[in-house]
């Protein structure tokens, strides 16, 4: 038999349960604040003392309504919060497994999907997914197989806040770590967000893609051309993560085809750059608006992310030798319509001249002697002081350093010349890192 005290309890807790079964919509948004006033942060053997080992009850009406009125909005920012009690507290594994039972997965899932609910209840449903990935592999696995990583990478596509994004990135990242069976695919999910139109959900997925690479170990066909495709952004926090990927990229089977991309930016077709100035801008009255046109900003992110590779290690600035990246180089310092392309071109020519004699021989006969020796003096503002007659010299180079190597048998640095490059080698460093805090032009 049970005590006087038991039976008071179950009273009280059959009396809350047909309190809320009665009540209204406002009504129960009262129930709610006080539960989740009064029991945040609790343990489940606290739940259960507090709902007289009947806790259970509780959460399946609230998942019984989650289900009849997710669609409309209506008071679901704390309905989720309280299901998050449930889901959170310490030893809730049954009540894990009871949302998962009736469907809780894909109702998250699909909140994520519908444009009528606010930006905040969606960032709750995250938080549950985070709560629920985070509870074990078979549970990862599960949101996978409900086609989660399709729904939330397209939610932190569309999502307009940042702090949203940011909760996603932990998802996702949650997803990657520990789910072999799904990791492929949460990569593939990533990748396939770098050509989205928000520059934050851009920034979040390279850099969750870096983690991703060094787990699933092999690179995806597309990466290269996605990742390369991201230097045409014109925000630089974006610019400074594709360019990180990149460093962790040459050291993977896709390194050639990267360094080959890379140099082929230098020199953006007569397509590309034809295609981008509408007939309008062919009126000589109208100002040629070509300061971000994304080819250029493409060129001048390239040109950056050669002299950082260049820098980093020694063989790929020698690779990168046999694919005329000297010419292109030059070509891009010739280009008047963008001086950030002269400019970075110029930085990374300079390094490549430092460390190479064989560069420099080129680069002085192509140049001629008085423009090379204002190149010496200062490289970074050389693109300040050429003229147009000069522009033009160095947009039609015919510099081919690879034929040279080939006919010499290799670059042949010397030795005490490199030794010297490479004391200026953390200068230079530093001089990048703080290029990426600057604008473009």
């Amino acid at each position: 038999m049970t005590s006087i005290k038991e039976q008071a309890a179950i009273s009280r807790l059959l009396s809350f349960l047909q309190d809320w079964d009665n009540a209204g919509k406002v009504a129960r948004s009262h129930i709610l604040d006080n539960f989740i006033k009064t029991n945040q942060g609790k343990t489940s053997p606290e739940l259960e003392q507090e709902f007289s080992q009947g806790a259970s009850l509780f959460l399946a009406r609230l998942t019984t309504w989650l289900r009849l009125i997710y669609m409309t909005g209506s008071c679901l920012d704390k309905l989720l919060k309280s299901i998050g009690i449930f889901l959170s507290a310490v030893s809730s594994n049954r009540y894990l497994i009871e949302f998962l039972e009736v469907g809780g997965v894909l109702t998250l899932l699909e909140i994520l999907g519908l444009e009528k609910i606010k930006e905040e209840d969606k960032k709750e449903s995250i938080r549950l997914l985070q709560v629920i990935a985070n509870s074990g592999r078979k549970y990862k696995e599960l949101i996978c197989e409900s086609y989660g990583v399709r729904s939330v990478a397209e939610f932190l596509a569309k999502s307009k806040s940042e702090e949203t994004q940011e909760e996603v990135q932990a998802l996702l990242d949650s997803l990657l770590h520990g789910n072999p069976k799904y990791q492929n695919q949460v990569y593939k999910g990533l990748i396939a967000l770098l050509p989205c139109a928000s520059p934050k959900a851009q920034q979040l997925s390279l850099q969750t893609l870096r983690t991703a690479q060094a787990i699933v170990g092999t690179t995806h066909p597309s990466i290269v051309e996605c990742v390369l495709k991201v230097l045409r952004t014109m925000h630089l926090e974006v610019q400074y993560e594709a360019i990180e990927l990149i460093k962790d990229l040459v050291n993977y089977d896709v390194c050639q085809a990267l360094l080959k991309g890379l140099v082929e930016l230098l020199i953006p077709s007569f397509k590309e750059t034809s295609k981008l100035q509408p007939k309008i801008f062919n009126d000589s009255l109208v100002p040629q608006l070509t300061a971000h046109l994304p080819v250029f900003l493409q060129q001048a992110a390239a040109a950056k992310a050669i002299g950082v590779l260049a820098r980093s290690n020694i063989s790929i600035a020698e690779k990168m030798l046999h694919l005329r990246v000297v010419h292109s180089l030059l070509a891009a310092m010739g280009n008047s319509d963008h001086s950030n392309s002269q400019r970075q071109a110029s930085l990374t020519l300079e390094y490549f001249v430092q460390v190479f004699p064989v560069v420099e021989e080129h680069v002085r006969r192509s140049m001629g002697e008085e423009l090379y020796q204002l190149f010496l003096s200062n490289a970074g503002d050389l693109y300040m002081k050429i003229d147009s007659v000069q522009a033009d010299i160095l947009a039609a180079n015919k510099v081919n350093v690879s034929k040279a190597l080939h006919l010499r048998g290799g670059p042949h640095s010397n030795t005490s010349f490199y030794l010297d490059a490479h004391d200026h080698q953390l200068a230079y460093v530093t001089y990048f890192q703080k290029e990426d805090m600057e604008g473009t032009e």
